[in-house]
């Protein structure tokens, strides 16, 4: 179990005040990390934080940044201060995404714009600036970029979102072949139907239920199920594995056309 121990290490989870992200910092801070959550709505996120700390019985490990990963601007300035308090994150979870649903005849270019800049170049730009800051410190690290099964295969009326998804993952390839030789790892989870803030009343509703029908386990994943693969991934577990997409989807992906 050493292998999973985090201590001494600094991890930085983008959307990380509410959903997934939450859970993700969670479960980090939990196995010894210091911990940066960041997103938008910061005075959630230091509220959150402080209550993650007080768990964890180490409030100063624990820190909200604020950050619009669509704004360079906004990306740097985040790097910086958490530089400056926590360390260089060594342990990166690239998590920030949203999603437009809807027929794509009828999908606006306006938001269309807005999942690519959140879900493709916001990826980009924070894994971008945690590999430079990596470098810059000579360390090595591991970037985890979120992509879905949605990325994988397809499913209707979410076309920005599956696309970009699908772009993560060419991505996460991408970068894990360029960096590796600065001891930088990038690998990519591909989570299955999990509920949470941004998909729950649609998983409710007769089209979510019958989606789930169509997955091979008969139900949606919980998030600690998530854990194993999130700790495998931010871990000297996972020392020679790099450019790899893990699926975690109770079988969705292997089910039958």
């Amino acid at each position: 179990m050493n292998l999973f121990n985090l201590q001494g290490r600094t991890a930085l989870v983008t959307g990380g005040f509410g959903g997934l992200g939450l859970h993700f910092a969670r479960v980090l801070a939990e196995n010894g990390a210091r911990v940066a959550l960041m997103g938008r709505r910061i005075e959630l996120g230091r509220e959150v934080a402080a209550q993650l700390g007080d768990a964890v019985g180490r409030p100063q490990d624990v820190r909200a940044y604020s950050i619009d990963v669509t704004d360079p601007v906004s990306v740097r300035s985040a790097f910086g201060q958490l530089a400056s308090e926590l360390g260089v994150a060594n342990i990166v979870v690239n998590n920030a995404g949203t999603v437009a649903r809807g027929p794509s005849m009828d999908l606006a270019d306006d938001a269309w714009q807005s999942v690519v800049d959140v879900n493709l170049s916001g990826v980009f730009r924070v894994a971008q600036m945690a590999a430079r800051e990596m470098v810059r410190a000579g360390e090595a690290g591991t970037i985890i970029n979120i992509s879905s099964i949605v990325g994988l295969r397809v499913r209707t009326q979410v076309v920005a979102y599956a696309a970009t998804k699908a772009a993560v993952v060419q991505m996460t390839k991408a970068l894990a072949l360029e960096w590796a030789e600065h001891g930088i790892r990038v690998n990519a989870l591909a989570p299955g139907y999990f509920e949470t803030d941004l998909n729950r009343e649609m998983l409710r509703s007769p089209v979510g239920q019958a989606l789930i029908s169509r997955v091979p386990q008969q139900r949606v994943g919980q998030m600690p199920e998530l854990d194993g693969p999130l700790l495998l991934l931010a871990s000297d577990a996972s020392s020679y594995m790099t450019g790899a997409v893990i699926a975690v989807d109770g079988g969705h992906l292997v089910n039958s056309l």
